[in-house]
């Protein structure tokens, strides 16, 4: 992905898409951190610590410091765990998961790009400590976002009987 990023009402619009997601007794278990500039180079040494305490080769070391530069803003997505009787752990993670996707689908609608990737990082402790996660938190990923001038892939048709069943 390259520039621009979105920024001003198209930003505010992606945050506010996020903060719409269900939300059962409204525990707003999120918390977002949006890594641009100077920011995507912080979040950058962050996964090269964590690939060198992993102990890790070389090569992914020198690739981890990269990966957050492969678009021009990138979100993360935490969810903060808040203990609840009538909300489980299972049921913030999913809130929080809701919000990730209404942020991809806020960019895409207004013209910009948003893949959301996850891997070793978003469960690797260094990079949890890093934004002072605690044990029952979850980083559910990265949100890149920007703009690109290539096509989204198409994703496979699917037939819907084999994934519902209607009882009437």
């Amino acid at each position: 992905m390259t520039e621009p990023a979105p920024e001003g009402v198209v930003l505010e619009n992606i945050m506010q898409a996020a903060l719409r997601a269900p939300d059962h007794r409204c525990l707003t278990p999120w918390k977002f951190v949006v890594c641009k500039g100077k920011g995507l180079v912080k979040l950058g040494e962050i996964f090269e610590q964590a690939a060198i305490n992993s102990g890790l080769e070389q090569t992914i070391v020198d690739r981890a410091v990269q990966l957050p530069l492969r678009a021009p803003m990138v979100i993360v997505a935490i969810c903060k765990y808040k203990e609840n009787d009538k909300v489980p752990w299972v049921e913030q993670v999913a809130s929080t998961a809701c919000a990730v996707h209404s942020m991809q689908m806020a960019a895409l609608v207004q013209g910009f790009q948003g893949v959301w990737r996850t891997g070793n990082y978003a469960q690797d402790k260094v990079v949890k400590d890093a934004f002072g996660c605690f044990d029952h938190d979850e980083i559910l990923g990265f949100l890149y976002v920007g703009s690109s001038k290539l096509k989204t892939m198409p994703k496979p048709q699917r037939l819907s009987a084999e994934y519902f069943d209607v009882w009437e």
